[in-house]
């Protein structure tokens, strides 16, 4: 599978999570939450595309 970027604002991470990884199989690579708590990135990576999204 070949995802080039997407993003999507969500309110619940761990129910987003997980749909996108125990229901789609998708993979948490990362995570940064911002200095005022603002807001979260999660990167997510399929299961083939994992070694790649973390270099």
């Amino acid at each position: 599978m070949q995802y080039l970027h997407t993003m999507i604002r969500i309110s619940d991470i761990d129910a987003s999570l997980r749909f996108f990884c125990d229901g789609l199989g998708l993979s948490e690579v990362r995570r940064y939450d911002s200095e005022n708590g603002r807001f979260t990135l999660i990167f997510l990576a399929a299961t083939d595309d994992v070694d790649a999204a973390r270099t």
